[in-house]
């Protein structure tokens, strides 16, 4: 379904252990005919090899063996197939499957509001538990990293997504986000979140168009995603305070800007308290 980008096999469930016959008819040796050393040892790895599980098929009642589903995205009703176990990791998904929303004689599903591009990262992420670009571990710093993509520029094809009905560029990540909140999938949005954080040279206007849709498609309780992007904007407060994009959308005003200004009295009370009485300049007293 997706085009493969890493060099390790992407399988699921256990593997069948391939079976070999012990009482193969050979050549008949001599009883005193002695193996070499590294006759032995190749001997020994080519029942390695033979051991090995097959990755490249399913084993039989595996999930690749479900029934598929087909989901129908977007305006242009742009068509994904998916099985309906890996579908049903998703409680929204789950719930569909179980209930009457399902068309019964073709087994489809309308979204009609999702991004086709979202939604492919939504299916790479339930069969792969990733989606482009993958999130690495780099071994020598102990850091974390996004793997390199094909774009030289951070704010390119791969971090972001054009959005219709907004009219503007947003985060990928972001969208994603806000996707997997529908979908009931909190593993991924805890990952969007981590990648979204590895982001940089993102332009002031596309972070701001970002939080709002961010306010937009998240629940007033979300702790996450909005946080982030208010500790964002204090960070780079002195690019945002020179950023015209940055004036007219407080103009526009909206919930996010006054929890802006409350983030920004917390970060000021949070420095102020910090601050240790002894480098504190007190009046001078008369001898």
């Amino acid at each position: 379904m997706f085009a493969r980008r890493t060099h390790h096999n992407e399988s699921f469930g256990k593997h069948y252990n391939s079976s070999f016959d012990k009482h193969r008819a050979g050549k008949a040796t001599s009883s005193k005919q002695k193996r070499s050393f590294r006759e032995a040892a190749a001997a020994v790895k080519k029942v390695d090899r033979l051991k090995k599980p097959d990755h490249n098929s399913p084993p039989s009642g595996s999930i690749l063996t479900s029934p598929i589903i087909t989901i129908c995205v977007g305006p242009e009703k742009r068509l994904f197939a998916a099985h309906e176990d890996v579908l049903s990791h998703s409680s929204f998904f789950a719930a569909i499957c179980r209930g009457q929303f399902l068309e019964t004689a073709t087994k489809r599903v309308s979204l009609p509001e999702e991004l086709p591009e979202i939604f492919s990262s939504v299916l790479e992420y339930l069969y792969k538990g990733d989606y482009y670009p993958r999130l690495l571990h780099n071994k020598r710093r102990n850091t974390w990293e996004l793997e390199e993509t094909e774009s030289t520029g951070r704010d390119n094809a791969e971090s972001t997504v054009f959005h219709q009905g907004a009219g503007q560029v947003l985060l990928k990540d972001t969208m994603l986000y806000c996707a997997a909140d529908r979908y009931g999938l909190d593993d991924l949005k805890r990952l969007a979140l981590r990648k979204q954080g590895l982001q940089s040279g993102i332009q002031c206007c596309t972070i701001l168009a970002s939080a709002r849709y961010a306010y937009a498609n998240t629940p007033d309780n979300d702790s996450k995603l909005r946080a982030h992007y208010l500790a964002l904007i204090i960070r780079s407060r002195s690019t945002f305070k020179r950023s015209g994009t940055m004036q007219m959308e407080m103009e526009k005003g909206g919930m996010m800007f006054f929890d802006l200004f409350v983030a920004i009295c917390n970060h000021m009370d949070d420095m102020a308290s910090t601050k240790s009485p002894l480098f504190t300049k007190s009046p001078r007293t008369p001898h």
